[in-house]
Order: C-alpha cells, then sequence, then structure tokens
C-alpha cells in the first residue's frame, strides 16, 4: 500500500445538463456556490484529521469546477494545502468547461498551485457539438488552450468522444488533429455509453448511435492514429506525450488510496470503498454509503489490466503472497493466441483489440480465482 494518497474534490454544477452525462451536477447561482464552498472547506477539514498520509495528487472535477472561478477553485486549494501534508511535486489538475475558460484567471489558478488542465473538447466538429448538447464552440476551445498555455500550463489534457451519432473516421479524424495542433500533452478519448436517467436514453430508439462494431473501429482507428502522433497509450481510454500520464487517475488504477470529497464522490481509504449520497443536502450531513472492503486480488487485477503496463507477476506476489494460478495464465494464453493479450516474462496486457472486449476477458478470468 503507498503512503501517498490522492484528493479528489468535486464540483457539483454545471451552466446546463449534456444529454449523455449522468454524474451528479446541477445549476446554480453566485450564492450555491459560495454556499457549497463554505461545505466542502468544513468537509476539507473533517477529512485532514482522519490521514497523516502525504497527498500526491488532488483533482477538481465535476460537474464543471471552472463556474466556481479562479477566487473560489483557489480558496478550496489554500485550504487543502493548509490542512493536508501536499508533496512538493503534487499534480493538481482542474477540469475545464471551453466556455468558462475563455474567462477564467488561468494565472490566479498556476500562481496558486494548479498545474494540470483537463479540458472538456469532446469533439472538433460543430455537428457533433450539438448533438452532444454542448454549449462551446471551437474558437472557445482554441482560445482556453491559448490563455491556459500563456499562463504557465504545460500539461493541458483534452477530453474526446467515440460513438457520437453521425461520427465517422474522418470526423474523428478532424478531432484529434485539432488536439495535435493544440500541442497537448494528454487525450483522454472515450467511447459514449448510453446511461439510464440521460436525455439520450430516452433518444437511444431515435437517434443513430454507433453500433458495437462501429465504436469498435472508432476505436481502433483513434488507438493507431494517435500512437502515431505521439501520444502512446497507457490505459484502456488515455493517451500521453512521455511523461505526462495523469498521476491521479492512475492511482486510481494502481490501487492506491483516495479520499473523494463531495456529493457522489467515492472513496478507497483505510481498505474500506465508499461513497457520499448523490445530493449536496447528503454531504453536508456528512451521509456516507459503504461500498464494500477494496484491495483484493480480483479487483488488483481488475484494474491493473486496465493499464497498457498490464498485470506485473512479482508484484501481485509481493502484495498478496501467492503466485498468478496456472489456470489464469493458461487462459490468458489462449487470449494471446486470438490476439486479445499479450504475456511477457513478467506480466500479461490487453492489446488493443483486447480493450473491447475487456469486460468478458476480465470476468472470465477471474472466475478461475475461486
Amino acid at each position: 500500500m503507498s503512503e501517498m494518497i490522492s484528493l479528489y474534490i468535486h464540483i457539483p454544477f454545471c451552466k446546463s445538463k449534456c444529454p449523455y452525462c449522468d454524474f451528479y451536477s446541477k445549476t446554480a447561482n453566485e450564492s450555491d456556490y459560495d454556499q457549497y464552498t463554505d461545505i466542502l472547506i468544513d468537509k476539507i477539514k473533517y477529512w485532514s484529521n482522519k490521514t497523516n498520509k502525504k497527498v500526491s495528487t488532488v483533482y477538481f472535477g465535476g460537474g464543471t469546477p471552472s463556474v466556481l472561478g479562479a477566487d473560489r477553485l483557489c480558496n478550496i486549494l489554500l485550504e487543502i494545502k493548509k490542512n493536508f501534508c501536499i508533496c512538493e511535486n503534487a499534480e493538481i489538475t482542474s477540469e475545464i468547461n471551453p466556455d468558462t475558460g475563455k474567462t477564467i484567471d488561468f494565472k490566479k489558478l498556476y500562481e496558486c498551485g494548479f498545474n494540470r488542465i483537463s479540458i472538456g473538447l469532446q469533439s472538433a466538429v460543430d455537428k457533433e457539438l450539438e448533438m452532444l448538447g454542448r454549449i462551446h464552440t471551437l474558437n472557445d476551445t482554441k482560445l482556453t488552450v491559448e490563455r491556459a498555455r500563456l499562463a504557465g500550463f504545460n500539461n493541458i489534457s483534452l477530453d474526446l468522444m467515440m460513438g457520437v451519432p453521425y461520427q465517422t473516421e474522418k470526423s474523428l479524424k478532424k478531432s484529434i488533429d485539432f488536439c495535435n495542433e493544440c500541442d497537448v500533452t494528454h487525450i483522454s478519448s472515450y467511447i459514449l455509453k448510453i446511461e439510464e436517467n440521460t436525455r439520450f436514453y430516452e433518444l437511444k430508439d431515435s437517434l443513430m448511435f454507433a453500433d458495437e462494431d462501429k465504436q469498435a473501429n472508432l476505436y481502433l482507428y483513434a488507438v493507431n492514429y494517435l500512437e502515431k502522433l505521439g501520444f502512446e497509450q497507457y490505459e484502456i481510454s488515455n493517451f500521453a506525450k512521455k511523461g505526462f500520464e495523469s498521476k491521479h487517475n492512475s492511482n486510481y488504477w494502481k490501487c492506491n488510496e483516495y479520499i473523494g470529497i463531495g456529493p457522489s464522490a467515492h472513496s478507497f481509504f483505510s481498505g474500506k470503498r465508499f461513497y457520499y449520497g448523490r445530493s449536496i443536502e447528503d454531504f453536508a450531513k456528512n451521509i456516507i454509503i459503504d461500498d464494500g472492503t477494496g484491495g483484493n486480488e480480483e479487483e488488483f487485477i481488475m484494474l491493473s489490466l486496465r493499464l497498457k503496463s498490464g498485470l506485473c507477476f512479482g508484484e501481485y506476489e509481493k502484495i498478496f503472497g501467492s503466485s498468478i494460478p496456472l489456470s489464469f495464465i493458461n487462459k490468458a494464453n489462449l487470449y494471446e493466441k486470438a490476439g486479445f493479450m499479450k504475456i511477457d516474462d513478467d506480466r500479461i496486457y490487453f492489446t488493443a483489440k483486447g480493450y473491447l472486449v475487456s469486460n468478458t476477458i476480465i470476468s472470465e478470468l477471474l472466475s478461475l480465482l475461486q
């Protein structure tokens, strides 16, 4: 278990609700923002008394953290620094929506300690942005990247979505080319998933969503093209220039501990998984829902296999005191012959093709541990 811990800060506000989003978020006004900031600071103090571990990463997600503005975001970060022991080289990220990114004070964010920005682009095609209910334009994204870079940020990530209705390889290439032209260091590119309780779920029979075959083709195209441009895949949906992998998300996948602060935010702490209730009221009342234990063999394997570095045999033995069963290795050998996995002397990992069916394969492999 790492001697470090990560913090996730959830900002549950958006100017409007995207039709694909099932995260907890709501519209609000300036007074709501102030009130929520006070609640957050109170909970930051609460959790700082629960651990003396150093904080290696802090991630402000949402919702749309940038709707709070630089002053509130900096006040929250300063309270974190005051109450927790932050590593000198800690990665501190805030998600930014391009609509607010064109006006937010990036210089203030940078000077108070933020050093990584994650921007919700989703697409560089106007028709696709409209379909996704995004309220920003392509020029807003360009301006956001430029303003962040001028303020001192050199670690900038863009989000891309695959499987958008009417998306083609040509339009996906346009979006990837746009990211490359922006000279960013990281791209998260994930397949659109239709979740219940979203507008897209209501419209799933009337819009031309990509079927599994088309999703697979778009995904494999993106993986190959991004790597040609120097973005190395290090996780199912994440690509980075060398040295710019997301430390915060990597901590999740390496089964390290983290504390999530905010409504619906999840935590893995002291061997337990739990999360806050899905409302600001539940969060304010400290209503926490138990989600069982974490960090066992099955979870470690599942999370490790999300990473391109894969499941390391030596690391598994060091943590759990036993070798991976031979039946597990034999089954993985069959998947290697089918082109879904690779097995080296010290590890097992998925190919790009294998990632497309990784949930099914991981389930079958984990059944062999029983």
